[in-house]
């Protein structure tokens, strides 16, 4: 079985939370890695400002001075959003992080926005024992890196059913068209009201399947067009749109593939924090009540283990009355599964049996306290 380790929340005058995750990952083994002048890429969910359930920032400044301890050229990354936002291209997404306590200041690191300006900046990789997904467009500064730190704000998601390593990996490495590909099952289309003729998306799609109409808007040319995104990751009117048709299993399965291509031959390590968790996405501009209290910290080498034993723990707390899970108090839930409770048509579980299934982990794990 796969170790996890866990660490809670109780603190005294001579240990704090930053003492307790330096023991944490030490204890796992996260120094077994060659760090020394290495490319270090930590990645993490920045936060769409206005949301306030991210991780803070002070935790990533404490994973800086535990990697440059081991010799570690160290940034943190995340790649742009598929949709419009204050994340869907590098200068706004900068901006936001350092909104949100992300900076070279306070981190002491830099912040490189992981598939470039527009999110054009990619590798297509190749997806090992991929059953959906041949390839993986990941963004350039993770497949450039030598060594991928996972920090992921533990959490529910409205399409994954819940936010773990995985999704942070998988979906959160992946370019705006990676991200196409792992949302949809079909091409995009174009909404013409929006379109204002600029031609940006005529310029960089690689097919040269897209023209501009007599009527002055963008046109795709099916017989050409491959679905890669290309057009919806350049469009800046939101002209160019996805559609949202890929299930959530499929799309579980697909982020266990691009999990697989990010780390295919890297040396790994990751890390969960149970707080603040969040019945929806760190995407979203706002944050709900907790579904349950805050739990703790879990680390491993294996983020399908890692992220099996975050579900059984929160499935083993009780729930928060007056949160998602518990909106009327009463019944706490305990050790019913609460993401299941409040996402009743996503097949979460679908992702993680895949990730087994293709050697990225396995889902038995031994749950060791530090």
């Amino acid at each position: 079985m796969s170790k996890v380790y866990f660490t809670n929340l109780h603190t005294n005058a001579d240990t704090n939370l930053l003492h307790k995750l330096e023991r944490l990952v030490k204890h796992a083994g996260i120094g077994q890695i060659d760090f020394r002048n290495k490319f270090t890429a930590v990645k993490i969910h920045f936060g769409e400002p206005g949301n306030l359930a991210y991780i803070r920032h002070n935790y990533a400044a404490k994973m800086v001075e535990i990697l440059e301890g081991f010799g570690a050229k160290v940034f943190f990354t995340d790649a742009n959003t598929l949709y419009s936002g204050r994340r869907s291209n590098a200068i706004d997404h900068l901006t936001a992080a350092s909104d949100n306590g992300f900076n070279q200041l306070t981190l002491r690191a830099p912040v490189i926005i992981a598939d470039g300006l527009k999110g054009t900046e990619y590798t297509e990789m190749p997806v090992p024992n991929g059953e959906y997904c041949r390839t993986a467009k990941i963004g350039n500064a993770v497949v450039n890196a030598d060594v991928i730190i996972s920090m992921t704000h533990f959490k529910g998601h409205e399409m994954a059913g819940f936010g773990g390593a995985l999704k942070n990996i998988g979906m959160g490495c992946a370019s705006r068209g990676g991200k196409m590909d792992l949302h949809s099952t079909s091409q995009p289309f174009i909404d013409e009201k929006a379109c204002t003729a600029c031609r940006m998306c005529v310029k960089y799609c690689s097919q040269q399947a897209i023209g501009i109409s007599p009527g002055k808007h963008a046109v795709i040319d099916y017989a050409k067009c491959i679905g890669c995104g290309q057009c919806v990751a350049v469009c800046r009117f939101d002209a160019a749109q996805i559609s949202w048709d890929s299930s959530s299993e499929v799309m579980n399965k697909k982020v266990a593939e691009y999990s697989a291509a990010v780390l295919d031959g890297k040396p790994n390590f990751h890390i969960s924090f149970i707080m603040n968790v969040s019945p929806e996405c760190d995407c979203w501009a706002s944050n709900d009540v907790a579904l349950v209290p805050d739990i703790g910290i879990a680390a491993s080498f294996d983020p399908v283990a890692l992220d099996r034993a975050c579900v059984d723990m929160v499935a083993a707390a009780p729930s928060l009355a007056g949160s998602r899970a518990n909106p009327k108090g009463g019944d706490a839930l305990v050790g019913k599964d609460k993401f299941t409770h409040i996402h009743p048509d996503v097949e979460w579980s679908a992702g993680l049996e895949h990730a087994g299934k293709i050697g990225l982990g396995q889902t038995q794990y031994e749950l060791i306290n530090v």
